[in-house]
């Protein structure tokens, strides 16, 4: 129980996808990101700020401190992969043994410099939506004659 408790636990959060592998942004990333608010609605986590990034996820979340970090990750992980081969049955066979999630993450602790993680996690979607467009190619042939 905190009710007599005032506490301050950020956490900078980085987990990914088994083999990275670039599932996140297609059809998943909708559901993914509502499986994972609703989890930490459960356990009483709130995310300050999230993005679903097309190999990787990050989120800067405030756990309480009568839950371990390492104990609301195997929780996060554990819950979401699951959540995720039951709406979406196709994804048993993508993902052996139903792995969904790499093992590990990535956890810092959020001092007094929230604003400047913020920013980080913010800059790091626009910099890949930026990098996505300048490799985008063509597919029409330019110096191909269309007649009119």
């Amino acid at each position: 129980d905190l009710a007599h408790t005032k506490w301050l636990c950020k956490y900078h959060i980085v987990f990914t996808p088994k083999y990275r592998r670039k599932i996140i942004f297609n059809q998943y990333r909708r559901d993914l990101g509502e499986i994972l608010r609703q989890l930490c609605n459960y356990k009483g986590v709130e995310i300050l700020e999230g993005h679903l990034m097309p190999d990787h996820v990050h989120m800067l979340v405030s756990i309480p401190p009568k839950l371990s970090v390492s104990t609301f990750m195997g929780y996060l992980k554990g819950k979401s992969a699951l959540m995720m081969f039951d709406r979406h049955a196709n994804l048993k066979y993508k993902f052996g043994n139903r792995h969904f999630w790499s093992e590990g993450y990535y956890v810092t602790t959020v001092g007094m410099n929230e604003k400047t993680i913020r920013k980080y996690i913010q800059d790091q979607e626009k910099a890949d939506i930026m990098k996505d467009k300048l490799s985008v190619k063509e597919y029409e042939d330019p110096f191909k004659f269309t007649e009119k």
